[in-house]
This record gives structure tokens, C-alpha cells and sequence, in this order.
């Protein structure tokens, strides 16, 4: 999403720049070519020699050195967004008010790329007037504010002040900067991970999922454009993306009823939550006690979320998944039938490091046209990209 994309990372004297290696390496990482400025007092925080080591470029903190004179006017045309972070209270200031006795300033000043500021500073200094003054002449501007976040400060208080963190800000800029318009204007529901029947108050049946692939998927769908919600079972997932909606629900039902709520807006459903099959013919209303030697379970089919969708569905690409443990090919291909899907996603136990609760997965899809993929064992992430890679092929072709 950041390849090749150019950023200039702006860092200020402030207790909070040791974050800005971390941050300089998670966007080198993400593909960014990032280039870094500094003020002459930013030195005392974070070495120049790191920021450079990290980035591959050579970090600029004077106007003129020995033998060289740094374009500030070429540097503010060279980005595709400017990042300041950490925007110091000072730093905060001299930009809001036009001074320019620095290079990170001078840079500011000539730039005609996106500007997006992370404050950091202490809690006292940040509720200031004058600082919220200072914060509501940058947003006029039209520079886009990445919050302060609420925790342990320097000072040893606890409140709002600190920078956000390097994670944070790094989706942060994806969000609002990075994200494609391949899928733009298309709207996207995903289900993610599992459902829970209730047996009575404390128990239930339910499986192992852990959501990671469907939410995966989610963010991936969102980076290309899409407008998304996100039907979730109880997981502990999340997503550091703003935009993209949660719908919380715990059975089988409740997942049926909000998808059926949401279908007729949507032009993309994946349904990627494990649902349970059965659920119990009654809930007891208290707790069940341990009094007999066996305890019979009488179970009744749940609405089948899928098959539902594909007998109304006009437009809708509509994705299925299945998990098998045998004949596995010849179930996905029934299901793709059957669910009058347009692709299916098989996952198999007896791959290793793949399906329920781990990080890595490995599929094979099978589109209703009649060809398939194979993906080796990936992070779900990266399989999250190459699923997504083929609906935007199958709905482009």
C-alpha cells in the first residue's frame, strides 16, 4: 500500500522522538522511501546516525553544512505527504505563526504536499488555549491532525499529551493518504470469526475461530477503497482502521439477521465467519448441574447464512468459505453450486500452520467460472490480498 510512496518525516525536540524510530522503520518497511528532517534541538532525543541507518538517507537537520546547502523548496515538493512527528509545543507554534528559523521549518513552509502533524507534549501544555489556539490555525490550514493519545507522560502524570503511537500513525496515513480507489463507491460486508450458541447462562456451543482471516480480509477490501462493515462473532480482533464499520453478534441468528439487513446496499459479500451448523433445540434458563452420568443435547439446524444470500442475491459478488477435513475439492465445489456463490475458499486441517487460530493460512479458491488458485502457506494478511486481487479481477473482467 506505502510502495513507493514518498514521505517526509518531520521530528522535533521532544521526549516522544525515540518513537520516531520505530516509525521511520515501519514505513521503510511498508515500501515508503522516507526522508527525515530534524530540528538542531531534536538531536539531544534521538540520533541522526539511527534515522539514517533505518531509511537509507542521509538525515538533514541545518540549512547549510560544510560543503552542501539543502533545497528546502525541492524537499517540499518531493513528498507525497509530510509527517511531523513529534510536533514539539514549540515547533507547534512557530509553524502556526509563519516563523521560519530552521530547516524542518523552512521545509513546512515550502511544501506543497499534504501535511499531517502528531503532537506530543504534556498534558497541561496540551489543554493550554494558546495551544489549542495554535491547533485550530494548522487544521485552517487544511493539515490533518493525528491525535493525542491519553496515558503515562513524561512528567510522570497520566492524561492527554502523548504522541500517538508509531502503529497508530502508520495506519493513520494509510487512511487517510494511502488507500486505493480501485473499489471505490462499493460497499462490502464481511463476516468474521465464530458463533456461540447458548446451552443455558454460562455455556455454549461454538468452535475455534479467531476471526483474524475475516477481518483480514476487511482491511484489505478498505485499502483498495470499499466501503466496509464487518459482521463479527466474539473475537478478539480489531481493526485500526476508523472507517471500516463492526456489526458485535454472538449467534447464529443474530449473524443471519443483520446480514439479511445489510444485503441489498452491499456489491461484495465474503462470508467468512465459521457458523455454527446447529444450535440447541431450547436454552435452559439456569444453569444446567452436573447430576446424571449422561446428558443429552438436542441440537436444530441454524438459517444457512450463505445459501440465503446467494437465492437473493441480484449483483452481489458473493464469496463462501469451507472448511473440510475430507473429499475436500468435491465439498467446496458442491458448496460453490449449491450457494450459488461466485468463488469459494477451501481450507483444510490437515495443512499445518494454516486455518483456526494461527497467523498463516493456505487456500484454494474455486470460482464458478471453473478455474481455480492455489496459494501456498502465507501470512492471512497476504492471503486477505491475493483473495481480494481476484474479485477486483472477476468484477473488472
Amino acid at each position: 500500500m506505502l510502495k513507493g510512496k514518498k514521505v517526509l518525516l518531520g521530528i522535533s525536540a521532544s521526549i516522544a522522538a525515540y518513537k520516531s524510530i520505530l516509525l521511520a522503520r515501519l514505513l521503510v518497511k511498508e515500501g515508503a522511501e522516507v526522508k527525515v528532517i530534524m530540528t538542531p534541538a531534536a538531536k539531544d532525543f534521538v540520533s541522526p546516525l539511527v534515522l539514517s541507518t533505518l531509511t537509507g538517507n542521509t538525515v538533514l537537520v541545518d540549512i547549510f553544512s560544510e560543503d552542501s546547502w539543502a533545497n528546502h523548496v525541492m524537499l517540499g515538493r518531493w513528498a507525497d505527504v509530510m509527517l511531523v512527528a513529534p510536533l514539539s509545543c514549540n515547533t507547534l507554534a512557530k509553524m502556526a505563526h509563519g516563523q521560519c528559523d530552521n530547516l524542518l521549518l523552512a521545509v513546512y513552509l515550502s511544501s506543497t504536499c499534504p501535511i499531517a502533524i502528531a503532537p506530543a507534549m504534556d498534558a497541561d501544555m496540551w489543554h493550554h488555549p494558546a495551544t489549542q489556539k495554535n491547533i485550530r490555525a494548522l487544521k485552517e490550514y487544511g493539515h490533518v491532525l493525528i491525535d493525542v493519545e491519553h496515558g503515562e507522560l513524561a512528567s510522570g502524570l497520566v492524561g492527554e499529551g502523548r504522541m500517538a503511537e508509531p502503529e497508530n500513525i502508520l495506519f493513520f496515513l494509510k487512511e487517510k493518504f494511502f488507500r486505493q480507489d480501485t473499489l471505490k463507491n462499493k460497499k462490502a460486508l464481511v463476516t468474521a470469526g465464530p458463533t456461540y450458541e447458548p446451552v443455558d447462562p454460562v455455556r455454549f456451543v461454538g468452535n475455534h475461530s479467531s476471526g483474524k482471516m475475516g477481518f483480514a480480509l476487511a482491511e484489505a477490501l478498505y485499502e483498495n477503497g470499499a466501503d466496509v462493515t464487518v459482521v463479527s462473532g466474539p473475537v478478539h480482533q480489531q481493526t485500526k482502521y476508523k472507517g471500516i464499520k463492526i456489526v458485535n453478534v454472538n449467534t447464529a441468528e443474530e449473524m443471519y439477521n443483520a446480514c439479511l439487513q445489510l444485503h441489498e446496499a452491499m456489491d461484495i459479500e465474503i462470508m467468512a465467519a465459521a457458523v455454527a451448523d446447529y444450535k440447541p433445540a431450547s436454552v435452559a434458563t439456569e444453569k444446567i448441574k452436573k447430576t446424571e452420568n449422561n446428558f443429552m443435547l438436542n441440537l436444530t439446524k441454524t438459517n444457512d447464512i450463505l445459501a440465503t444470500l446467494g437465492a437473493k442475491k441480484k449483483s452481489q459478488f458473493l464469496i463462501g468459505f469451507a472448511l473440510e477435513t475430507n473429499n475436500e475439492k468435491q465439498h467446496a465445489l458442491d458448496k460453490l453450486k449449491k450457494k450459488n456463490a461466485d468463488m469459494i475458499v477451501l481450507n483444510s486441517l490437515k495443512d499445518a500452520n494454516a486455518g483456526f487460530g494461527h497467523d498463516t493460512n493456505k487456500v484454494s479458491v474455486f470460482l464458478a467460472n471453473g478455474s481455480h488458485v492455489e496459494t501456498g502457506l502465507a501470512s492471512k494478511k497476504d492471503i486477505a490480498k491475493k483473495i481480494v486481487e481476484l474479485v477486483i479481477e472477476k468484477m473488472h473482467a
